[in-house]
């Protein structure tokens, strides 16, 4: 019952239904617009989550092919699972602080967000962005209480741009440079994107050639374009 709720979810994200013998990707939030220039056309479908999310659904066994995670914690996990062949890292990222249009509370830095009355949402903890905006934050040795915790970083982007919230932490590649505030480099946190086949893929060189093509020329361009760091 479990797998096939997962699979029905799964489903239900993608962009209509498989056609066959279509790749399906599930990839980390973040990398929704990257991945969207790299294209997918009829050979693949892509599904984006929470990096948590998807380790979940590979776990229940959906139909997968390939996974990309926001970090190598979660991809560890199925690593020692035996559920994904060897990974290799595709792409880095740093985070910065999303902040409300026109920065309206005048935002510097990450001491700001501990300020009475600022509105701050984040990434939940479980989550590979909510994770590393803790360990930022402890860097600074600055304490916050977010007024809400999202399931994946683009949730977190989305509250802010709407003003739902005052300021966010993201990774760069979520917003544009006006609407964020950089975090020092002695307190920013590198966050690895891992990428792998799933041992139970259907179409498993058509996966591998996914995997060859986000690798190489093309994918590094989406990438780079989209501001990810390239190992």
């Amino acid at each position: 019952m479990k797998r096939a709720l997962v699979a029905v979810m799964l489903m239900a994200a993608c962009r209509g239904p498989a056609p066959p013998g279509a790749v399906t990707v599930l990839a980390a939030a973040s990398l929704t617009e990257a991945f969207g220039d790299l294209g997918h056309g009829t050979r693949v479908i892509y599904s984006f989550a929470g990096s948590q999310q998807l380790v979940a659904q590979v776990e229940a066994g959906a139909p997968v092919d390939v996974v990309a995670t926001a970090d190598s914690e979660a991809m560890d996990r199925l690593v020692r699972a035996g559920l994904v062949g060897a990974p290799k890292v595709f792409a880095k990222n740093r985070l910065a602080i999303a902040v409300a249009p026109g920065n309206p509370l005048r935002i510097t830095g990450l001491g700001d967000l501990a300020r009475a009355g600022v509105k701050v949402v984040m990434a939940d903890p479980a989550v590979p962005a909510g994770r590393y905006a803790g360990q930022a934050l402890t860097r600074a040795g600055v304490a916050v209480r977010p007024v809400s915790l999202e399931l994946d970083v683009k949730a977190v982007a989305r509250k802010v741009a709407a003003g739902e919230a005052d300021a966010g932490i993201v990774y760069v590649t979520d917003v544009p440079a006006g609407a964020s505030v950089a975090i020092p480099e002695a307190d920013n946190v590198e966050a690895t994107y891992p990428v792998a086949v799933v041992r139970a893929s259907g179409h498993r060189d058509d996966a591998e050639a996914f995997v060859d093509r986000l690798l190489g020329p093309e994918g590094r361009k989406a990438l780079g374009d989209h501001g990810f760091l390239l190992p």
